[in-house]
């Protein structure tokens, strides 16, 4: 090989290298170019908000969303006790004398 190839080489690889940054740096800006004209936030390297927006909006919805939560809470827990209460009839022993009771007279019926 002469000085005059390895010369040819070494710069079509520095021509090639500096390609690829420059088109990676300009995929790069023009994806943040994307995010910041459709609205969507800018992210860190973890994926974490850089500026994250507190507008108005949020505030009320994260407020609304509070005020649901806590509905569904307070239901759940109407919902426990009646539970609770349903299994404690269903459980005790004059609901199951009731019940052989009434399959006692029923069975007397059909046969009669």
């Amino acid at each position: 090989m002469s000085p005059d190839n390895i010369v040819t080489i070494v710069m079509f690889g520095v021509l090639g290298a500096v390609l690829v940054v420059g088109v990676s740096v300009g995929g790069w800006l023009y994806n943040t170019r994307q995010k910041i004209k459709h609205g969507y936030p800018l992210e860190s390297m973890w994926g974490k908000p850089l500026h994250p927006q507190h507008t108005n909006e949020a505030q009320e919805r994260v407020k609304l969303l509070t005020q649901e939560n806590a509905q569904l809470r307070a239901e759940i827990g109407s919902l426990s006790d009646r539970l609770i209460s349903v299994e404690r009839i269903v459980t005790d022993s004059g609901y199951r004398l009731g019940h052989e009771i009434e399959q006692l007279r029923d069975a007397k019926g059909k046969v009669q």
